[in-house]
């Protein structure tokens, strides 16, 4: 069914007093079909009336807009009627006369008796004929909500509006009024956006709910199907097998923002030190690869003493079991890390590493060893041909750590051609500089790892590439900036300075007439240390596969800025958790979305990017797929997983990260 109303990415931003602002709603992306019932949740303050205001045209987005029917709201009308929690009636005029009132100024156009037609039939529509001649002193709450409604559906509108339209009312005439509703939303195949704290009145109206994060910068945290037929009555719907999970996933996810809530009430201390800056002097991990690139040029291109910070060493590390160490340990700063490796520590040990900002995208590739291709091998079918007819023979294949979507990557793919990464290939951990060395030793058959350690295989003759990244997920995201979040609140503007300067070196990062400097700096003993020849494949010139193809240009093989490069987006992160689940390396969070929200960070690198007047929008919040096709929808993460042929048996766990969330839980 085609889109009815939508909410495009909209974001809304109040003044403040002190000439600060306050974002309360961001990036809320919607699509609502003609006829849904779409309800929407969460706590006191989330923005779900604001929300509704601009739908309805009584507010202004500060940026997005909302189109309906393929025209974009931008005032009110009758198009779009709302029912208040208040009522809204005119004392002096009976229920008849409310009614008229909006019927002959939005209807004037028609003849008297056809208007005249349309009021009553409102009136007998919610079953005040013997009221129809009352003011409202002599209703009851629930009738005057009646009138209110029938007010709203006799200007026959495109979409109804409902804030917290049963609120004030006692639990059996709320029930009453919430049977009579769908019963008329369903025989006039009425669009519907409502706004409930009320759980079991989400779940009965709604076709969907939609459950919004607490603010600032409140987003859509989940959005949940209901998949009970219609027509609905109470009773039925509490009996339906899927009822109380429902129920039970909805009041989770609330119980999962009154923990988030908390916690950002919770403000340190922190000690101010030279510009603004708590602390000037940071160490900061990285490993030797191609895509370290936004470290080395914001240290040698002068950007992190832009932005205040005096005097920052980059520490080679050795592998990524030592970049994890260094951060856990608080020996580094910080550090370029692995995707996966902020999910996993956090998960593992209890101890928040943020991410506010995707350093690279891309730049991965999977080599083969050169005996390979001498037997044919050229796609992942030929691969397991040749495992198929040397059962005995097991390959092993290096990855450089298990979170790292070098691993991920390589175990999907294998997955994805019916070969079990844990049973018919054997996978082994190696730091990056060390797989070449390997691969010709005969050590391992092949790699997943960054560059420049695939060029470097197939340069000498050792390897070639089957795949790269863009042919598994283009745009994947490959390195972000791993913090301590005890760290980031001790020193919310060093790391504010840390992110605005990164930011900037990966924009000058990806404009390709820097590119011949970058990689002047890169092979630098102290940074990658390697022959350029090595590295420009793929950074710089067309990239070479060791195989009969021609060198291909890649222009976006090693993505540092363009399209929104550097989003930490929370449906990546998702992902993530879902692979890291699969093959048992993590549990699953059952508070997944509570994890998320605590590592990836994108309110700190909008601030941060606000500042250096850059556009601070997410990526839209929607479904993927990687080469396979098979799609990814964020809202069924668990549904996802479980469809998945090859994977190891799933644990879910909750997260309880510290006390104040156990005491709320």
């Amino acid at each position: 069914m085609s889109t009815f109303v939508e909410i495009d990415n909209v974001d809304k931003v109040f003044p403040l007093p002190n000439g600060n602002r306050y974002i309360a709603l961001k990036g809320i992306d919607l699509k609502i079909r003609k006829g849904e019932f779409v309800s929407l949740v969460g706590h006191s303050g989330c923005g779900k009336s604001t929300l509704l205001n601009i739908v309805a045209g009584l507010d202004r987005a500060t940026t997005g807009g909302v189109i309906l029917e393929g025209r974009q709201v931008t005032k009110p009308g009758p198009d779009r009627m709302v029912v208040f929690q208040n009522y809204s009636l005119l004392p002096w005029r009976t229920v008849r006369q409310n009614i008229a009132l909006a019927v002959n100024a939005a209807m004037k156009q028609l003849p008297a008796q056809e208007r005249h037609d349309i009021i009553e039939h409102h009136i007998d529509m919610v079953g005040l004929r013997h009221a129809a001649d009352k003011h409202p002193h002599e209703l009851s709450g629930g009738m005057k909500q009646r009138v209110a409604i029938a007010r709203a559906l006799a200007l026959r509108p495109k979409l109804l509006l409902l804030d917290e339209p049963f609120g004030a009312l006692d639990a059996l005439t709320r029930g009453n009024l919430q049977e009579q509703l769908m019963q008329i939303c369903q025989e006039n195949d009425v669009t519907c956006l409502m706004v409930t704290h009320d759980v079991d009145e989400a779940l009965l109206l709604s076709d969907r709910v939609v459950m919004l994060t607490t603010g600032p910068e409140a987003h859509i945290g989940q959005i949940l199907e209901v998949p009970i037929p219609r027509p609905r009555h109470r009773l039925e719907v509490v009996n339906h097998p899927a009822y109380y999970s429902l129920r039970n996933e909805i009041v989770y996810f609330l119980n999962q923002q009154k923990r988030s809530a908390r916690r950002k009430k919770v403000a340190p201390k922190v000690a101010v030190a030279l510009h603004g800056l708590e602390k000037v002097n940071l160490d900061i991990g990285f490993i030797p690869l191609t895509d370290c690139a936004p470290l080395v040029v914001a240290k040698e291109k002068g950007f992190f003493q832009k932005h205040g910070l005096e005097q920052v060493s980059l520490s080679r590390e050795p592998s990524w079991k030592a970049i994890a160490e260094g951060v856990s340990s608080a020996r580094l700063d910080a550090a370029q890390m692995v995707a996966g490796m902020p999910l996993a520590l956090t998960i593992k040990n209890l101890q928040p590493i943020i991410t506010a900002m995707v350093l690279s995208r891309n730049g991965n590739a999977i080599t083969l060893h050169k005996c390979f291709y001498e037997q044919g091998v050229r796609n992942l079918e030929d691969f397991k041909a040749i495992l198929d007819h040397n059962p005995d023979n097991v390959p092993t294949l290096g990855v450089v750590h298990p979170t790292s979507m070098h691993n991920l990557l390589l175990r999907y793919w294998l997955a994805s051609g019916g070969i079990d990464p844990d049973r018919d290939v054997g996978l082994t951990v190696i730091p990056p500089p060390q797989m070449v060395a390997n691969l010709k030793a005969g050590n391992i058959d092949g790699y997943c790892v960054g560059e420049p350690w695939n060029s470097y295989a197939v340069h000498d003759g050792a390897g070639f590439v089957i795949r790269t990244d863009l042919d598994l997920w283009a745009g994947h995201p490959e390195k972000v900036l791993g913090v301590r979040e005890d760290w980031v609140n001790q020193h919310p503007q060093t790391h504010l300075a840390l992110v605005k300067a990164l930011i900037e070196a990966c924009e000058y990062c990806d404009d390709r007439r820097n590119r011949e400097e970058i990689l002047e700096l890169l092979c630098r003993p102290e940074y990658v240390g390697i022959d350029p020849a090595y590295t420009r494949p793929g950074f710089l010139d067309p990239y070479h596969f060791g195989t009969d193809a021609p060198p291909v240009q890649l222009l976006r093989f090693n993505q540092f800025y363009v399209d929104q490069a550097n989003s930490p987006v929370r449906s990546e992160a998702l992902w993530i958790l879902t692979q890291l689940a699969r093959w048992g390396i993590t549990p699953f969070p059952k508070n997944w979305v509570e994890v998320i929200e605590r590592v990836r960070r994108p309110d700190l690198y909008n601030e941060a990017a606000r500042q250096l007047d850059l556009p601070d929008m997410e990526p839209l919040r929607q479904p993927f797929a990687l080469f396979d096709g098979i799609t990814f929808d964020p809202d069924e993460p668990l549904e996802y997983l479980n469809s998945l042929a090859i994977r190891r048996d799933i644990r879910i766990e909750e997260i309880v990260f510290d006390s104040v969330a156990a005491k709320v839980a």
